[in-house]
């Protein structure tokens, strides 16, 4: 019998209760071949079709690393600021499923590739360090597809399919330390470290880390204690949460959930549990067990694997530029707060805008553009500001128009308009629709006089020395130009002319 809980909310909960998460990253690498055979990992292909007799498990098979998937893993290390094992073992994980051809997994216990690492975030302008407990290397599992019923999960299915394409292409897992302390941004904090574990594996080129194609999966351990206790509560994992959103949602779901729990006089039960994307909710799966009960032990068709430390610092003095150091680069070019460059990198612009400086806008111009305008544009078509179909050289063009004068920000707006709707260049739709300020001081002036005779109490009190009153004469030129002019020359000139 299942038993229900009176709701209990975010804040009221966290009023009571003290959260922990830890998190269990999964990272396909992006090899040609898999961790044992040499059987392609082209995601998409026919159903089993891309196996043999060792990623099977058939009889008298054996096993042979792939040299790759090592390297790839103590890059990711080194970036994780881990040690890397002068020597380390796979093991054998015992557990049943039926996508697990070979009833064990071949993976990594007491000997993990690399540990005791970090990973630094940023959180409202100010920096929470993630602890990472180990790195170590694995194989996937096939893929189960439930037919029929309305969920697709197995309850309620007509049948099941296998497909064995994935099961041994390799496998990261990267498992944090638990993290406490960080109250009502426990939610945000886990973001935002899957955020920054994304944007460093992408740099490294280790993996596609493509949620929506399962290359990236977060397992989410959450627990609460009653604040002051001193005493961590019993954790529960939601298994194989797919999008930076729901691990954020999955987080704040199980706070709810476990907090209704406590109060109620319940007991939180170590579980495996299931996120709900269309509810926002977790469910439970299955009893959650503990290291022993997979009865790990050495595999005994792998040797052992001792990197040499030449071939580590090779690897080391490989690493490209990592977020983090980006991050401290671009403040400090571009003085930035740590405030502004979180707004650039939460809209997704980091890039674009770096790009758009490098075409020759300055940074601040850069980030005017694709921070207002265009982000505007792309929440209004629902779509990544990077996906919209200009590009950070045409945006560079429009600040160098608007710099000269060519351009204001009126008719900046109206020329992206036209770029975003295939009209050309900037240049071309300046041609084209005639968008250039009004520059011809003969023209302006004709058009300030005819403001003055219009508005002669307006300009009486600009000539008694209110200044301020010139903006009334100012709209009226604008107007009179279709917004063509450069307001502040025409304000310049109204002076000139009254004063």
């Amino acid at each position: 019998m299942t038993l229900t809980y009176d709701t209990v909310s975010y804040e009221a909960a966290l009023g009571r209760y003290e959260p922990v998460f830890g998190l269990e990253t999964h990272v396909e690498l992006g090899t040609r071949t898999k961790m044992f055979c040499g059987c392609g990992t082209a995601f998409g292909a026919e159903p089993n079709t891309q196996t043999c007799p060792v990623c099977l498990g058939l009889p008298g098979s054996l096993p042979v690393a792939n040299r790759l998937a090592i390297e790839l893993t103590i890059k990711i290390g080194l970036a994780l600021n881990c040690s890397i094992a002068p020597a380390c073992r796979f093991a054998r994980k015992n557990y049943f499923y039926p996508d697990m051809p070979k009833n064990f997994q071949i993976s990594q216990y007491d000997e993990p590739l690399c540990t005791q690492g970090y990973l630094d975030v940023l959180i409202g302008g100010k920096t929470v360090r993630v602890g990472i407990e180990r790195v170590h290397l694995e194989e996937d599992t096939g893929k189960s597809l439930h037919v029929g019923g309305a969920t697709g999960r197995i309850q309620g299915a007509e049948y099941s399919l296998v497909d064995y394409n994935r099961a041994g292409i390799p496998l990261v897992e990267i498992v944090t330390k638990p993290v406490p302390g960080t109250g009502f941004l426990a939610p945000e904090v886990a973001r935002a470290y899957v955020t920054e574990l994304r944007d460093v594996l992408r740099v490294l080129g280790v993996s596609d880390v493509r949620m929506e194609e399962g290359s990236l999966r977060c397992d989410v351990n959450t627990s609460l204690s009653a604040r002051g206790s001193g005493v961590w509560g019993t954790r529960t994992e939601t298994k194989n949460v797919n999008s930076l959103r729901s691990v954020e949602r999955a987080i704040r779901s199980e706070i709810e959930r476990q907090a209704a729990v406590l109060d109620a006089g319940g007991r939180v039960i170590q579980e495996t549990r299931h996120f709900h994307e269309d509810s926002g909710v977790t469910t439970s799966g299955r009893s959650k067990e503990e290291a022993q009960d997979y009865r790990y032990f050495p595999e005994p068709d792998l040797v052992p694997v001792a990197p040499a430390p030449q071939w580590v610092g090779r690897i080391r003095a490989s690493l490209p530029e990592l977020p983090s150091a980006r991050r401290a680069r671009l403040v400090a070019s571009w003085s930035l707060s740590e405030l502004e460059f979180e707004a650039l990198r939460n809209v997704g612009a980091l890039d674009v805008v770096e790009q758009t400086v490098a075409a020759g806008a300055s940074p601040a111009d850069a980030r005017k553009w694709w921070l207002g305008e265009l982000a505007r544009r792309a929440n209004d078509s629902g779509v990544e500001v990077t996906d919209l179909p200009i590009t950070p050289a045409a945006v560079a063009r429009v600040a160098a128009l608007v710099a000269s004068g060519a351009l204001n920000d009126r008719l900046a707006r109206e020329v992206i308009e036209a770029v975003l709707e295939g009209e050309g260049s900037p240049d071309e739709v300046v041609a084209a629709r005639g968008l250039a300020v009004v520059s011809d001081e003969a023209a302006l002036l004709a058009a300030i006089d005819e403001a003055v005779a219009a508005n002669p109490d307006v300009a009486e009190k600009v000539r008694g020395g209110k200044t301020a009153a010139a903006g009334v004469l100012v709209g009226a030129v604008m107007k009179a130009t279709g917004g063509k002019a450069a307001a502040a020359r025409v304000r310049d000139l109204i002076l000139d002319r009254l004063t």
